[in-house]
């Protein structure tokens, strides 16, 4: 006997259907689910194109090994991801937790591994000291790189008293903010593709709307198991994605 029953709401269905009619339904659905992909698509090349803010100034942050500047947190790669999460004195849950919607967020963070093969850093900063980070990560089985903010880096790029995701790109010997996401557009984050989608250089497959000069790769070519980015790309895959990017016309 289900003992939810007596307290769910008495729910509306939809009508039940044939087969035939249930897969008219989904490809009706499926052509705007489809305008919705290419729309995003566009958005992401159009964010590609937006104009750049220089950082003027010095920030510091303290890690598991002491002091970092925003320069050290790239980890020697040139586009870093910083998403501003509370965990701190006066936020809910404190010091057990971090703010519940920054951690519903940090356990939908893929591996690392697939962005540092994109030239990526993805982290995490709060004002929490590292020894308080260290306990919640061991606790909650997160993995990012979580650094401790020290001084006015939150005030500056919006996130002192919200949430926020900060792209920054490295070139020349500068740092760039290249965009800035937060309310609802955090929702999206934690995989792959919609951090790569955030950043400047996009996720770098030939198949994207890029500015002139832009590194791309073949779709597919690139993807790995995690944790074997460093070793040689496989024949046998290389031969199998070639087979499969000539029959479905996606690398050309």
């Amino acid at each position: 006997m289900d003992k939810n029953k007596e307290t769910r709401p008495n729910m509306k269905i939809p009508p039940i259907v044939s087969l035939q009619e249930w897969e008219a339904a989904r490809q009706k659905l499926l052509i705007k689910e489809k305008e919705l992909t290419h729309a995003r698509d566009s958005m992401a090349a159009e964010r590609r194109r937006m104009p750049w803010l220089a950082v003027e100034k010095e920030y510091e942050f303290h890690g598991p090994k002491g002091k970092k500047s925003l320069l050290d947190l790239f980890d020697g790669r040139r586009q870093l991801i910083v998403y501003r999460a509370f965990f701190e004195p006066g936020v809910f849950g404190w010091p057990d937790h971090a703010c519940r919607g920054c951690s519903l967020g940090a356990d939908q963070v893929g591996h690392l591994a697939h962005l540092n093969a994109r030239d990526t850093t993805l982290v995490y900063a709060s004002r929490a000291p590292q020894a308080d980070i260290a306990r919640l990560k061991k606790r909650m089985g997160w993995a990012m790189p979580w650094y401790t903010i020290t001084d006015s880096f939150d005030a500056d790029f919006g996130v002192d008293e919200w949430h926020g995701t900060n792209v920054f790109f490295h070139h020349n010997d500068r740092i760039f903010r290249t965009y800035f996401i937060n309310n609802r557009g955090d929702e999206a984050m934690g995989s792959t593709w919609s951090y790569l989608d955030a950043t400047p250089l996009g996720r770098q497959e030939k198949w994207e709307d890029s500015p002139e000069g832009y590194p791309q790769t073949p779709p597919y070519k690139w993807w790995n198991w995690h944790d074997e980015y460093a070793a040689s790309p496989d024949p046998k895959w290389a031969k199998v994605l070639d087979q499969a990017l000539e029959e479905l016309n996606l690398d050309k």
